[in-house]
C-alpha cells in the first residue's frame, strides 16, 4: 500500500481524498505523507470503528465520512484558497482510492464528465488521481490506437486527461482479497480537452462506434446498430452514417479499435453539425420510435384501442 502512495508523487501540505478507505491499509500510509488533511469516504459500515481508531491517533488529520462516493458532493468539502485556475498546476488536492470493482468504471466516467464540466473535485483546478482497477480496466484506460484493449473507457480517459499506467499488484496484496489483479493508473486532466464537445455528445458518439469491436466501424454507427444504440433515425440511418463518415474523412472500413483521438474528434464534431443542423437529432429517443411503430402496427390490426406502452 506504501507504493500507492508513493507513486501519487509528493503529498506534503496536500488535502487528500480517498474513496474505499476499507481497513485503512493505504489511510495509514498517507497519514505518514505529511498531509495537509485526510478526507476518507466509507460505505461499508464495519470499516468505520477501524477508521475512527487512525482518526484517534491522528488528531486534526483524518475526517470520516459515512457515505456513498457516487453521490458524495465534496465541492465544498476543502478550503477555497487552494483552489486554482485551469490553467495553472494542478491543485494541492489529490484523489486515491482503491475502488470497489463493481463501482470503479461508472464512478471513473462521473469523474470524467466532472472534468469537462469543471465541478465535483474538479472545482479546485486539475485534481489529480491516483486510482486502483481491476487489471482488465487499467489496461483499457491506458490502451492506445490499434490495441487489443482500445475501447470506449480508453477514449473517454485520454481525450480529458493525461493517463498513466503506474504498476500491478497481485490481488492476494489486498484485504479483502480479490479473484483478480489489480493496475494503479494515475490521471491528470489536460488544460485543454482533445475533443471540444459536450461530454454526453462525445460519450453517445464513441459507445456507438464500439459496439461492435471486432467490426468495421460503419456497424456500429448504424448500418447493423442494435435499436438502443443509434444515432440516427431507422428513415436516415444508412444516409446519415455514410454522410457522418465521409465528412468526418474516415475509412468506414477502419476496426473501432484503430480509430484514433483525432478520427474521434473528427466524428464528434461533424455529428455536433448534424445536431445544429437538426436540433431534434440529439435528443433522438429509439424507444420512442419503437412505440410508435408499435403503435401504427396495431391500428393497422385495428387492434390499438385500449393498448399501453
Amino acid at each position: 500500500m506504501n507504493k500507492i502512495v508513493r507513486k501519487a508523487g509528493n503529498l506534503e501540505d496536500v488535502y487528500v481524498y480517498e474513496v474505499g478507505p476499507g481497513p485503512g491499509g493505504i489511510t495509514r500510509s498517507i497519514l505518514n505523507a505529511g498531509i495537509a488533511e485526510l478526507l476518507v469516504v466509507e460505505k461499508d459500515t464495519r470499516f468505520i470503528p477501524g477508521l475512527q481508531m487512525l482518526s484517534d491517533a491522528a488528531p486534526g488529520k483524518l475526517r470520516i465520512v459515512h457515505g456513498d462516493v457516487l453521490t458524495y458532493k465534496i465541492e465544498k468539502a476543502f478550503p477555497d484558497n487552494i483552489r486554482r485556475q485551469w490553467e495553472d498546476d494542478p491543485p494541492n488536492v489529490h484523489i486515491i482510492g482503491n475502488l470497489p470493482f463493481s463501482v470503479s468504471t461508472p464512478l471513473i466516467i462521473k469523474w470524467l464528465e466532472s472534468i469537462s464540466l469543471k465541478d465535483g473535485p474538479f472545482v479546485y483546478g486539475r485534481t489529480k488521481m491516483t486510482l486502483t482497477f481491476q487489471k482488465e480496466v487499467a489496461e483499457r484506460l491506458i490502451a492506445t490506437t490499434g490495441s487489443k484493449q482500445r475501447s470506449r473507457l480508453s477514449v473517454m480517459a485520454q481525450y480529458l486527461c493525461s493517463v498513466e499506467h503506474l504498476f500491478t499488484i497481485p490481488g492476494k496484496a489486498f484485504v479483502p482479497k480479490p479473484e483478480v489483479d489489480v493496475g494503479v493508473v494515475h490521471l491528470t486532466p489536460l488544460i485543454q480537452p482533445k475533443i471540444e464537445q459536450p461530454f454526453k455528445l462525445v460519450e453517445k458518439v464513441v459507445q456507438n462506434v464500439f459496439q461492435f469491436r471486432r467490426k468495421y466501424c460503419h456497424r456500429g454507427l448504424g448500418h447493423m446498430a442494435p435499436p438502443e444504440k443509434m444515432l440516427f433515425p431507422e428513415a436516415q440511418r444508412l444516409e446519415s452514417t455514410g454522410r457522418l463518415l465521409q465528412s468526418a474523412d474516415i475509412d468506414p472500413t477502419l476496426r473501432p479499435t484503430h480509430l484514433s483521438l483525432m478520427h474521434f474528434k473528427s466524428l464528434c464534431d461533424v455529428y455536433r453539425k448534424m445536431c445544429d443542423e437538426d436540433p431534434q437529432l440529439f435528443a433522438y429517443n429509439f424507444r420512442e420510435e419503437l412505440k410508435q411503430k408499435k403503435r401504427k402496427g396495431h391500428e393497422k390490426d385495428g387492434d390499438s384501442e385500449g393498448c399501453e406502452f
